[in-house]
Parts: C-alpha cells; sequence; structure tokens
C-alpha cells in the first residue's frame, strides 16, 4: 500500500501546492509516521499499532531508536519550514513519548495510545496548509 493512499486523517494527500521536493518529503514523512504509530491493526479490535510499540518493546535500546526516528520527522519538517513554535510542540511530542516510553509496560501502553508521530505530522500538515492559503 502506498503510504497516504485510502487513510483518513493527516495521511491523507492535502498538499498540492508543495513543490516537488516538498511533496516527496512530507510523503516520506507520511510514510514513517504510519509506520511507526499505525501500521498494524490489533486483531479483534479498532486499535492501531506501529513500530514504536513495538520496537519499544526491546529492553534499553528501543525507545532510544525510535525517539532518534521520532526526531528525524522534527528535522525533516524543520526543513519544511514550520516555525519554530510548532518545531517546539513537535519536541514536546516527542519528548513526553521518550520519557513516558521508557517505563516499562506502562510506557509501552503509552506509545500505543500517544502517537507522537501522527500528532506531529499533522501538525507539519497544518503548517503547510496555511502556507498554502497565505
Amino acid at each position: 500500500m502506498r503510504a497516504g493512499a485510502g487513510l483518513a486523517g493527516p495521511y491523507r494527500n492535502q498538499d498540492a501546492t508543495a513543490g516537488a521536493g516538498d511533496r516527496r518529503r512530507l510523503e516520506r514523512l507520511r510514510h514513517l509516521a504510519l509506520l511507526l504509530d499505525d501500521r498494524f491493526r490489533i486483531p479483534g479490535t479498532r486499535h492501531r499499532i506501529g513500530l514504536d510499540g513495538l520496537i519499544g518493546l526491546v529492553p534499553g535500546i528501543g525507545d532510544a531508536v525510535t525517539t532518534a526516528i521520532s526526531l528525524y520527522i522534527v528535522l525533516e519538517a524543520r526543513r519544511l519550514g514550520v516555525p519554530v513554535s510548532k518545531l517546539g510542540r513537535m519536541g514536546v511530542n516527542v519528548g513526553v513519548d521518550a520519557l513516558i516510553g521508557a517505563v516499562p509496560l506502562v510506557g509501552d501502553l503509552f506509545d500505543v495510545a500517544w502517537k507522537a508521530n501522527k500528532r506531529n505530522l499533522a501538525l507539519v500538515i497544518d503548517h503547510l496548509e496555511s502556507e498554502s492559503r497565505t
């Protein structure tokens, strides 16, 4: 499945006015946020989980790896021109995810619910939409 195809919420294509490079960058971010936060449906439920919740189960290094990947999304947002105020909010989302996610078991459950990458993608899309309106 192509990232962003047939998905609701912040994963759908909303960047018609962005340049080709920005569109490719945004598409990578969509794919990465989907992979980290919502890639798999938990059987028998409506809940979804991504690699963030699964990799976070690995003691010690799991949360560090997913935090680094989440920070990549923030870096790409900066390259897309997201203002410092929104970058700060994105950093808080990643920080909360990293701090609480590091707590054994409770943190893993929190990772499934918090979905920092999905929140951050929504902030990037909000910025790009507001740019296209002006």
